[in-house]
């Protein structure tokens, strides 16, 4: 915005001189927004500029200098955020014009306008092509400027060939933005000009200093690709960059004083990729950088710039003794300097000199504790950086406690996540102790919460597991026993992260009674207290629950009584109900562990095995022999899950397992009608009216019985006197059904062992320097403080030796594989459901709360029971179409009753009802049994039921023992 008020002055100032040209209207527009005082008031004045140009810039026969006015009006708007795509076109014809001036107006605009994907462009590049060859070169770099933003994947082919023209134009300023041109093609598509990589080479010999300098960008992401490719223009490269520092170019390129300061950072930057890890060519770089650090100046910010790029360049390339002192002597003005800026590149450039020779940071160990106090947050986070670079097992106790304080006073979750993770590796690295790596981890988890990786919490536990002694099980012990006693003092402290509460259960479980401190009760008790007060947390739960299943299998195992804790079996009662499959399955494991003998629970839940390999048989091989001998038994051939889902006849599919299906599925029918094989009769010769009231009925049932109640009445014998029942007015129940049944939870409670992050390195220096007599204290007028003296002492002291590290422990016990496991394996126990003969009816009355999936019959449609008591009344007359195979009538009048009282109760009484192998899942099977009487007569019932219906007397949900007093 500051920007924008500029411009408007200037332009106003210049209309005063009459040197702009431009009308009072745009500069009274450019000084109402410069005087606004809130954003509303200016989005008002720029909306009614657009409406004005909306209405001004469509008139005819405007004036090219009043449309190039229009113009910048509308680059105006555009630049204060509004919508000006209704001038884009105005712009697009403004590049057309033969005037110069117009023409770059035109071009300005529409780079502004317009991005590389616009509809647009394809009116462009007629124009780019015929302004690249233009005889004015100014017009040239107009379009070569637009090329650079506007010229996409698709076109670049439409201008390539002249752009590559362009390398040899007579004027230094084509053939520098003919460079910058490839340059951004090879950004966007580099595999269209990787055949040109030539054409950069030689333009790197250019003699105009721009274009050279400008040939240095393409090169530099050419070199970082492909090193080895650009190793002959070493040699090229140190002789510009020597002519550069010698003053050799124009005075026009000095920048405060300095030769050409951007593009000597450029060529040190590429010298620094190609001097890498190459002696013969770090060689031919060593006195041209000599030179630099000598004639640096420290004075201008630039100067400084250059002198920090030569430090990067030093460190990356092999190394100089010689340069190394240069390097560490800059260094240390930079530490030295009053400047947070210039502080904070000289903690940079100490990390990388660092890892050269960890020595040069002694001597600037007072100036790195007044970086690691300084106020500067930033500053405080680079000297971290240093610290954690720098780390060995002398001085890591003192720089983690430093790096968990500062955490500590942090807000940032971001860096405090990056702090908790260094932590945490300088810890399993250079733990001097036990003792003192199990409470550091407890710091970083206590103070940085859920922020801490779950990775962490699965090292810290297979640290736990593995041990840090080479066969040295007294010291692993040790270390268990420490964990142990300090998880048990801190367990009850309040908002402890999760990941946190995992760890200590799972050590708990595993080492809680190892040691014989702690009896199993007391321990089975913590862990109750920890399931119980994180209750809304089942992962934590989960732990818990298999900390107690081991802790009791343990005792089993060792033959000592498990005595279970009341709050502990009420823990177990809980989970066995919850809805979390995962917590059931843990909670019935336990209950199952508890009742086998020490033998089996042995094998099952071994003594300190969390880091034995667990082979898993997918394939389940061992079942081999069981399955071949229970096929030969006559069992069932099991059924893939595909051919399952193609089969047409569900129900005759049922049939083959019915068992499986009733205990595996869930029904949510509320009503499912039997399927009688007997067809209609026909209704009685005396005359009886219809009936008009209804008994309620599922609509469900009708809805998936409609199209069978069409094609039944058509074979039965209708007459004026049949009975029917009439759907208008039937009031819904229950309602079509709005959920599906939930697929299947799939639960694993398998964990995997986390993978050993510990890093091996031996932190030693290629090359080892005198120290230098010239200290950092030595040179401060004023007295150091002591504080200063004993921290930088136990952060450097020793610095001499080199650096250690802890040696890894993953292959240190040879019982343990390099994949293990952190929890023990999950003890499934399973038993073989026994089949019991059930004797069945061919007709049971409908099951309500019986939810299973429709069955789809193939035979006879289902028939409405209300007509088959219909045509019960009259004699029996067997129509000819209609077979009887191997079946018997059903029982008409027990389903006729029982109906009849679930519609009227909606709610069975029958508590036999809900169990989950009801009689009505195998009214499929075929098998019948003789009928059910109900009542003296039968015959005679219905006819009573005939005769009330013929005089009126209906039943109804407020007289619902009518059919029981007709039936007797």
């Amino acid at each position: 915005m500051e920007q924008l008020k500029t411009i408007g002055r200037e332009l106003a100032m210049g209309s005063q001189g009459g040197g702009w040209g431009l009308s009072k209207e745009f500069l009274d527009l450019v000084k109402s927004i410069g005087e606004a005082r809130s954003k509303a008031e200016e989005d008002r004045i720029v909306l009614h500029e657009i409406e004005t140009l909306k209405r001004r810039i469509i008139e005819p026969d405007i004036p090219k200098k009043r449309m190039k006015e229009y113009i910048l009006r509308l680059v105006y708007v555009e630049m204060l955020g509004h919508d000006a795509s209704f001038g884009y076109i105005h712009a697009v014809k403004m590049t057309h014009d033969d005037s110069l001036v117009l023409k770059r107006t035109g071009y300005l605009a529409v780079t502004l306008f317009l991005n590389e994907d616009h509809d647009l462009i394809i009116l462009i590049v007629n124009t780019i092509q015929k302004d690249l060859k233009s005889d004015n070169y100014l017009i040239v770099c107009a379009a070569l400027t637009a090329v650079c933003k506007l010229i996409n994947e698709e076109t670049i082919p439409a201008v390539l060939p002249q752009i590559v023209e362009l390398l040899g134009h007579q004027k230094e300023a084509v053939r520098k933005k003919a460079i910058m041109a490839l340059h951004r093609f090879y950004q966007r598509s580099p595999s269209s000009v990787s055949h040109l990589v030539s054409n950069f080479r030689k333009r790197l010999c250019d003699s105009d200093p721009g274009v050279m300098g400008a040939t240095l960008c393409p090169l530099a992401d050419l070199i970082a690709v492909d090193v080895s490719a650009y190793k002959d223009l070493v040699v090229s490269f140190v002789n510009i960059l020597k002519q550069v520092a010698e003053r050799r170019l124009p005075k026009s390129y000095d920048y405060h004083q300095m030769p050409a300061p951007f593009i000597q950072i450029r060529l040190l930057k590429i010298l620094a990729q190609l001097g890498s890890g190459d002696k013969h060519a770090s060689e031919c770089m060593y006195t041209v950088l000599g030179d630099i650090f000598r004639k640096g100046d420290s004075s201008s910010n630039i100067g400084n710039a250059i002198l920090y790029e030569c430090i990067c360049c030093v460190s990356s390339i092999h190394p100089s003794p010689k340069l190394l002192d240069a390097a560490a002597e800059v260094t240390s003005r930079f530490l030295k300097s009053e400047s947070h800026n210039l502080k904070y590149m000289g903690i940079d450039a100490l990390s990388r000199l660092i890892k050269i020779n960890p020595d040069i940071a002694e001597e600037h160990q007072l100036a790195v504790i007044d970086c690691l106090e300084d106020p500067d947050d930033t500053l405080k986070r680079k000297t971290f950086e240093l610290l954690y670079k720098m780390t060995k097992s002398s001085n890591v106790e003192v720089i983690v406690d430093r790096m968990i304080d500062y955490m500590i006073s942090i807000s940032d979750n971001h860096y405090k996540t990056e702090i908790a993770s260094r932590c945490v590796e300088l810890a399993e690295q250079f733990a001097p102790s036990n003792q003192w790596f199990i409470q550091t981890m407890n710091k970083v988890f206590e103070h940085a919460g859920d922020l801490v990786n779950i990775k962490v919490a699965h090292n810290l536990m297979r640290l736990i597991a593995e041990g840090f002694g080479e066969d040295d099980e007294g010291a692993d012990s040790q270390l268990r026993s420490s964990a142990v006693e300090s998880y048990l003092r801190i367990m009850g402290e309040p908002k402890l992260p999760s990941g946190f509460l995992q760890v200590i259960c799972w050590v708990l479980g595993e080492y809680g009674t190892a040691d014989g401190k702690f009896s199993a009760s007391y321990i089975i008790g913590k862990l109750c207290d920890v399931a119980e007060a994180h209750s809304n947390d089942d992962t934590v739960k989960a732990y818990a629950v298999s900390a107690i299943m081991k802790v009791s299998a343990f005792e089993i195992a060792a033959g000592r009584r498990v005595e279970m804790l009341p709050e502990c079996q009420s823990l177990i009662d809980e989970l066995s109900a919850s809805h979390s499959t995962d917590l059931q399955q843990r909670a019935y494991e336990l209950q199952a562990v508890l009742s086998l003998d020490a033998r089996a629970v042995e094998s099952i839940l071994p003594l300190d095995a969390s880091c034995e390999d667990i082979e898993v048989d997918k394939n389940l091989y061992f079942l081999e022999n069981y399955v071949e001998q229970s096929l030969q038994n006559g069992a069932r051939p099991y059924v893939p899950e595909h051919e399952r889902s193609g089969m047409l006849n569900i129900s005759s599919f049922k049939s083959q397992d019915q068992h499986e299906s009733s205990a595996h599925a869930l029904r949510f029918e509320a009503y499912e009608l039997p399927k009688p094989l007997v067809p209609s009769r026909t209704a009685p010769s005396m005359p009886l009216p219809s009936s008009t009231d209804l008994v309620p009925v599922s609509e469900s049932i009708y809805a998936r019985e409609n199209h069978q109640s069409s094609s039944f009445s058509a074979t039965a014998d209708s007459g004026p006197t049949e009975l029917k029942l009439r759907l208008d007015g039937v009031q819904k129940k229950w309602g079509k059904p709005t959920y599906s049944s939930p697929a299947p939870s799939i639960s694993s409670s398998s964990s995997q062992k986390p993978v050993n992050g510990i890093s091996q390195n031996d932190g030693q220096g290629t090359t080892n320097l005198q120290t230098r007599d010239v200290s950092y204290s030595s040179r401060k007028t004023q007295e150091v403080n002591p504080e200063k003296q004993k921290l930088a002492a136990s952060l450097f002291g020793g610095s001499s030796s080199k650096t250690e590290k802890r040696t890894s422990t993953g292959s240190h016990k040879t019982s343990r594989g390099s994949s293990t496991q952190v929890e023990k394996g999950t003890f499934v126990a399973t038993e073989p459901t026994k089949e019991k003969t059930i004797p069945v009816h061919s007709s049971p009355p409908p099951d309500l709360l019986d939810f299973g999936e429709p069955s789809i019959s193939s035979g006879t449609p289902a028939v409405d029971p209300f007509e088959q008591l219909e045509g019960l009344v009259g004699p029996a007359q067997t129509p000819p179409n209609v077979s009887y195979s191997d079946s018997k009538a059903p029982d008409l009048m027990g389903l006729y009753g029982d109906a009849l009282t679930s519609i009227v109760n909606l709610v069975p009484t029958n508590t036999e009802s809900m169990a989950p192998n009801s009689t009505n899942k195998n009214a499929h099977s075929g098998v019948t049994s003789p009928a059910l009487k109900k009542g003296s007569n039968p015959q005679d019932s219905l006819e009573k039921d005939a005769l009330s219906r013929q005089m009126g007397v209906i039943p109804s949900g407020k007289n619902p023992n009518l059919f029981s007093d007709l039936l007797g």
